[in-house]
């Protein structure tokens, strides 16, 4: 298939070296999970490890923290001073007052939003979100977790999508549904974990590899 000019976010990662690894493949983005609940969370401090060698390395590098139904205060301490994140991805139920604040407080970070999608009416609560936030992401709905399912959006509810910002794809993205995403859906972005890992935070370079090259 031809080249795309998808974007590819790796998600979930806990180690510096994978980081670097999957850095090196060619990814746009890295996030790293700062929920607690999650078996892929590693505390403010590795992650602000893993961040600045990121950035010292690959300083174009989306550096994605991921929150979750956090208080603003909270994403601030963890910081640990200058923030080394260049995004924050918020995965829960933040309303849009809490998008304004956090943008007021942090301005010069970016702000994702994800928004988990179980019916297609789901889509209609995103278009008010859109000019306080930096980019759209599109998760699938699952009773347990909040991400990191490995579940799939049903491909009716996506196509023909249209938002004001850049939006990325979630949920079970695998090399198997590239084509159909690619063609069809259209995305800006990709957001890929539990789909290449060996076990939760730990990836499988190769399979990583194959999906990104695949894509550039």
């Amino acid at each position: 298939m031809p080249k795309t000019n998808t974007l590819v976010k790796i998600c979930g990662l806990t180690s510096e070296e994978q980081a670097l690894q999957i850095a090196k493949l060619g990814a746009n983005a890295i996030g790293i999970i700062s929920v607690e609940e999650s078996p892929r969370y590693i505390s403010a401090i590795k992650k602000k490890k893993i961040f600045n060698t990121l950035e010292s390395f690959y300083p174009k590098i989306e550096r994605v923290s991921v929150v979750q139904n956090c208080s603003i205060d909270s994403i601030i301490k963890n910081f640990l001073g200058n923030p080394s994140e260049t995004i924050i991805q918020l995965h829960g139920d933040e309303d849009i007052d809490y998008c304004k604040e956090l943008r007021e407080k942090i301005p010069d970070i970016g702000i994702w939003k994800a928004f988990r999608i179980k019916t297609e009416k789901d889509l209609d609560n995103i278009k008010p979100f859109e000019d306080f936030v930096d980019a759209i992401l599109l998760d699938s709905w699952n009773k347990e977790t909040y991400g990191g399912s490995g579940e799939k959006i049903k491909s009716v509810y996506l196509k023909n999508l249209k938002f004001s910002k850049p939006w990325w794809l979630a949920g079970g993205i695998s090399i198997e549904w590239i084509n159909e995403i690619l063609t069809e859906i259209k995305p800006d972005g990709l957001d890929i974990s539990s789909s290449i890992e060996i076990s939760p935070g730990l990836k499988d370079l190769k399979r990583t590899a194959d999906l990104i090259s695949y894509l550039k």
